[in-house]
């Protein structure tokens, strides 16, 4: 069971990307998603999540500008990232609550960390 990140990239400012979180594997549920970033130095903060049912939220810095949403049954993630500026400039994880098909409970699983630079 695992979750791979793509669609990281170098753009320009005020320009857009999307990134996808694809879980694979046996797989019995998966319960919220979110995307982090990270700086190097700094911890790892939230950007935004998507519950099993659709609910979102959002860091301040990015509502508005960023849109997360989930397709249950491809099991992935994605996060549309508009307007984009220099700030924005991070490394990106995605995060899933997984539950695997001969496993008891859910779990935290983390995807490999995508690079997005916003040049200005």
């Amino acid at each position: 069971v695992q979750l791979q990140a793509s669609g990281g990239g170098l753009v320009q400012a005020g320009k857009s990307l999307r990134l996808s979180c694809a879980a694979s594997g046996d797989i019995f549920n998966i319960n919220d998603m979110g995307w982090y970033r990270q700086a190097a130095g700094y911890r790892r903060e939230l950007v935004a999540s998507i519950s099993s049912a659709g609910w979102t939220t959002y860091a301040d810095s990015v509502k508005g500008r960023f849109t997360i949403s989930r397709d249950n049954a491809k099991m992935t993630m994605y996060l549309q990232m508009n307007s984009l500026k220099p700030e924005d400039t991070d490394v990106y994880y995605c995060k899933a609550e997984v539950k695997p098909a001969n496993g008891k409970f859910y779990e935290d699983l983390w995807g490999q960390g995508t690079l997005v630079t916003v040049s200005s």
